[in-house]
């Protein structure tokens, strides 16, 4: 055993098994009719799998792909772990936006606004961006992420693109809802 390992290629058809290796002499035994047939196998499987892949060179497609403007056009096919897992993945971060909601419930401060430009005053709760990041910052890593997401979600409000860890301390975030 060893680094003398050798394989020995035979074209009789006498040998029983596919491959026979002797351990004490590590050498082994395979017929060209056995490694032709292996081989062949693995290839009829890797084109049965290209004419199924979308993203393969084969000019024949067998899949109906979806176009732009359907309804089925980015998504996921239903039923599948990546349905599934984009799923779980919007349970868990609609989890954590409604953990920030509460964090800004605790930890702001009523005021008056006009949140819509209609004129009404009304009353919410505002905490600075760096108040928020130091208390925050021991619940979740991804504060900024999650205040960008309920920004999107239209349940906080704050001025700018992105807030900034000592640059917006200062920016007041707004809980609309």
């Amino acid at each position: 055993m060893g680094t003398n390992s050798q394989i020995t290629v035979m074209e009789t058809e006498d040998i029983p098994a596919p491959a026979q290796c002797n351990d004490d002499t590590a050498v082994c035994v395979a017929s060209v009719k056995d490694l032709k047939e292996n081989w062949q196998k693995w290839s009829n499987e890797q084109q049965e799998y290209q004419k199924h892949n979308p993203f393969s060179h084969d000019t024949r497609p067998r899949v109906v792909v979806p176009q732009k403007g359907q309804d089925d056009y980015g998504k996921p096919p239903q039923g599948s772990l990546t349905e599934q897992r984009g799923k779980d993945a919007h349970i868990h971060i609609s989890r954590e936006v409604q953990e920030l909601c509460e964090a800004i419930k605790n930890i702001g401060e009523p005021g008056l606004r006009d949140t819509d430009g209609s004129g009404i005053v009304r009353t919410v709760i505002t905490v600075r961006f760096g108040k928020l990041f130091e208390h925050y910052v021991t619940i979740s890593n991804k504060l900024v992420g999650i205040l960008l997401r309920a920004r999107k979600q239209r349940l906080v409000d704050f001025e700018g693109e992105m807030l900034w860890q000592g640059k917006d301390d200062h920016v007041v975030i707004t809980l609309l809802e």
